[in-house]
This record gives C-alpha cells, structure tokens and sequence, in this order.
C-alpha cells in the first residue's frame, strides 16, 4: 500500500498559525517578592496618577468641555491735545483711521512738504539713476517706479548743492527737497485710550465686557488700574509703551507696532465675577531689523486757491496700535470626565509592562520567572493540574521568589 504524501511544512505551519490565533490568552498573578522591583513599580504607579491628578485634571481641566477663540468686538477712542513748534493737533488730526476699531494709530511725528503744485522740478536726489551731469542722461517721457513723476529730458541744478539731477512733471517741489520735520511727542505719552471689547462664547451662551455700567459717570475719572480699576479699559499711551518695555521717545521718532493682548480665560463653574480680563503689551515690529522695524505712511492734505490746486504732502510716524482679543472658556461634562478617568486607568498598567520587562531582561536567571509567568496547554491539560504544589494559594496567583528559584536551579 502506498503512504500518502506528506505535507508540505509550509502548509503546516500557516494552517498551525490559524489555529493559534484563536487562541484565548488570560493573565496570570505572580507575587515576586523584590523589594527593589516592586518600589519602582508603586513609584510608576505614583507619578502617572500624580500627573493626571495635577496635570490634567487641576491644571488643564480635564473634567471641563472647552471653547477657544470667542466670538468678539473692540471700540477705541483717544483722547489728548499735543502742540509742535507751528501748530495744535488733536484728535481728529493724529488719530488714523477715525473709526476706533481694533486697529489705529496715533501720530508723534511728521515730515512735511508744503505748498506743492503740478509743475516741473529736480527729482530727489534719493531716487535711484536721478543723478545726471547733462540732459543725455535724462530720458524724455521715462517714468521711474521709484520717482516722483514723468522725465522731461533735460538735466538741471538741484534745490541746493552742486548737483543735477533729472527734471521731472510732478508735485513741486518734490519730497524731500523742501521737508520740515515737526515732533507731536511732548504730549503725546499723556494720551489716553479707551478699549471697549465684548466677548461672546457661543456653545456655553455665555456673553461679558471689559466694561462695567454700575456707577454712572465712572468712566469720566479713572484710569486702568489691575488691582482697584480692573474695569475701567483707560489707559495712557506712555504706560503701554512701557510695559511693552519700549523707550518712549525712540519709539516716537521712528514709529513702531504695539500689540495689546487681552486675554479671557473663563472657568464658567464659577460665578460670572470669576471670569475677567487680563491684559498684556508687547512690540509687534522686530526693532532688532532696521528694515523692518518702525512704523510710517503718507497722505495729502489738498487746497485751492486762486484757481490753482495745491496740496501738503505729509510724511507720518506712529505708534501702531493693535488691539488682539485671546479667550477660553470651560465647563463640566460628563464625556471629557470619562475619557479621562479611563485613560488615567489605562496608563497604571504601564507600571506592570516595565516591571515584566525588567524582570525578564536583567532578573530572569535559568528562565525561572519566565518559566511560572507563560503557560500553556488544553482546557482538558489546565483542569487535570489544577493548583498542584501550591494548595495554600488561589490558582491564578502564585508566590515566586527569584532568589530561591536560582538556588534551587543550581541544585
């Protein structure tokens, strides 16, 4: 009689590693009585818990459902009178735009060119390739991007000095050939500026304002203080610019960028009095790049008389203003509570995985923890053998120690 033939072995192995993953695995409790081992074990224990008692759950809340980026409006008004050496300016003058939203500036300092018509005249000298020594450097019609006006052709003196420069048709005269720089800085520090802002976050309904309307007239005499004025949004100019911890007249000169972040961090299971604003300034403009730092635009005032148009080209440097609104607001829910109490459960049994690890890498002497910690058989094999040697104790939980163990593995 013919055997039959014998089965590949790669067969039986893939068909053996089905079967094995049916399997069903349950843990098995072995008391290893190392003192070493099991202080670091309750030490891991301690710091996870430890971590998401303060850390998560006291510090970041993790009992609370969040809201970040509040829904939010903010009003400004200014208010102050300054002087330069030729006139008084108030607030409808250095104040731009006037509107008093979140974002303005307020003017210290101005070049100005007065008394400018269409006519011709010597381009700046400041602009790049204006500089000629007869009209054949001077291109008729050629307008420089960079320039002040149209190229007439011809090269002629320029307003003070031996140099030529192109002639062009443009404002007359051009800027910087006839500009008065006036300051708006001695005054300007004692300015005062009120920021209205109103938040609003919309999954908790709830709504609140920097801004409080019980005494009438509060506003009218006072002045932002953390401590007894917390609502009253009036602050001076040169106190921003000194907690931004900027150089009042430096800034003034060239100009700049203020930043004034208020920032709501609201704990709504708490009285509404528990959620207030905070208030913090920094400059925005990187003053470390000469490039970049400072702060200046143009505009032109326009006139007519006598039938001819006339205007004053104004060169301006402020102190920028920008008013950015932070928030986060939390309150109890059942689901982040839980998600995290499981989480926190679930990161104790790291403890159990280092302590195994270390026990088996370093402290497995003659296999002799491994050998107690895997087993393997049948439900009929496991029901046969049941507690044999340790009667005294239950069958999933069996006292080991190693010491004994090696010694016993040495004979």
């Amino acid at each position: 009689m013919e055997e039959p033939p014998a089965r590949r072995p790669g067969a039986v192995g893939c068909w053996r590693c089905f079967w094995e993953f049916w399997n069903y695995e349950t843990p098995k409790v072995i008391v290893v009585k190392n003192r070493n081992l099991g202080i670091m074990y309750r030490g891991v224990q301690l710091l996870i818990l430890l971590y998401f008692i303060w850390y998560v759950f006291i510090i970041q809340k993790g009992y609370q459902e969040s809201e970040t980026g509040p829904e939010s409006s903010v009003l400004t008004k200014v208010k102050g009178v300054t002087r330069s050496h030729s006139k008084v300016w108030d607030v409808e003058e250095y104040v731009k735009p006037a509107e008093g939203g979140s974002v303005f500036s307020i003017l210290t300092r101005v070049e100005v060119t007065h008394s400018q018509t269409l006519e011709r005249c010597p381009e700046s000298l400041e602009v790049p390739h204006a500089a000629c020594s007869s009209d054949s450097d001077c291109v008729a019609g050629e307008m420089d991007m960079l320039g002040n006006g149209e190229r007439t052709g011809r090269c002629v003196p320029y307003y003070s000095g031996p140099g030529k420069t192109c002639e062009v048709t443009a404002w007359c005269p051009v800027e910087d050939g006839r500009t008065v720089s006036e300051s708006l800085g001695k005054m300007a520090a004692q300015f005062t500026i009120l920021i209205k802002n109103n938040i609003h976050f919309p999954r908790f309904g709830f709504s609140k304002g920097n801004v409080k309307g019980e005494k009438s007239g509060y506003l009218k005499g006072c002045t932002f203080n953390e401590t007894s004025d917390l609502y009253c949004p009036i602050f001076r100019l040169g106190s921003i610019v000194e907690q931004a911890g900027e150089n009042f007249t430096a800034l003034a000169e060239r100009g700049g960028v203020i930043g004034v972040i208020i920032n709501w961090n609201c704990n709504l299971d708490l009285p509404d009095s528990a959620c207030n604003p905070s208030y913090s300034f920094r400059r925005l403009d990187p003053k470390s790049i000469q490039v970049s730092s400072g702060y200046n635009y143009r505009f032109a005032k326009y006139y007519n008389g006598n039938g001819t148009n006339t205007r004053s080209l104004i060169k301006a440097y402020g102190i920028r203003i920008d008013v950015i609104v932070h928030g986060q607001a939390g309150k109890f829910s059942l689901i982040p509570t839980i998600i995290n109490l499981a989480t926190a459960l679930t990161s104790v049994g790291v403890g159990s995985f280092l302590c195994d690890w270390i026990l088996l890498t370093f402290l497995n002497k003659n296999n002799a923890y491994s050998a107690r910690k895997f087993d393997q058989g049948s439900q009929r094999e496991l029901s046969v053998s049941q507690c044999q040697g340790s009667m005294a104790l239950p069958c999933t939980m069996q006292s080991f120690s190693p010491s004994k163990a090696c010694s016993a593995g040495h004979g």
